[in-house]
């Protein structure tokens, strides 16, 4: 069965409403949404989701990243990965446009990080969905963001608090 290729995914979050608007068309008010010196940390509920109960998102717009943890519905699941995604974010205003390219980190935590979204990527890649300027950034921030993972045993607190990131992760 062959990748299904789809139009670049943007979502655009209005700091002024604490509104993310997906390309999809849909929209999530957001329960948090702070402009921080690194990038804009969000945080929203999913009551869609069977599984997790709220989602947590900083965009780190430096890096060319966006970090992604999912809180588990029940108190006694464990919690996925947090994710690393290669995104383009372009701020104007209260308005952050952030382009996802399809492209990505798991990182666990204790384990080595894996590439993820790789055969997505190649389809966008491949149906020209993707720009090769896009794809060149992609691949590089993910190959680096792995080699800066590694150096510091796939230690995601220790790897932010190298780029003078000090909060805490996953923040529940």
């Amino acid at each position: 069965m062959g990748t299904v290729i789809t139009p670049q995914l943007v979502d655009i979050v209005d700091t002024a409403t604490a509104v993310r608007s997906f390309s999809s068309g849909t929209a999530h008010g957001l329960r948090v949404c702070q402009v921080e010196r690194w990038g804009l940390r969000m945080e929203y509920t999913t009551p869609d989701d069977p599984f997790s109960d709220t989602e947590i998102t900083w965009l780190l717009p430096d890096l060319n990243l966006r970090l992604t943890q999912q809180k588990p519905r029940s108190r006694h699941a464990k919690g996925g990965p947090s994710v690393l995604t290669a995104v383009r974010v372009l701020r104007d205003g209260r308005y952050w446009r952030t382009t996802d390219l399809l492209l990505g980190l798991a990182a666990p935590g204790g384990t080595t990080a894996r590439i993820v979204r790789s055969e997505e990527f190649a389809a966008a890649v491949g149906g020209q969905v993707l720009r090769v300027g896009d794809a060149d950034l992609a691949m590089c921030t993910v190959h680096k963001t792995l080699e800066e993972l590694s150096r510091v045993r796939h230690d995601l607190s220790s790897w932010l608090a190298h780029k003078h990131i000090f909060e805490v992760w996953p923040p529940y």
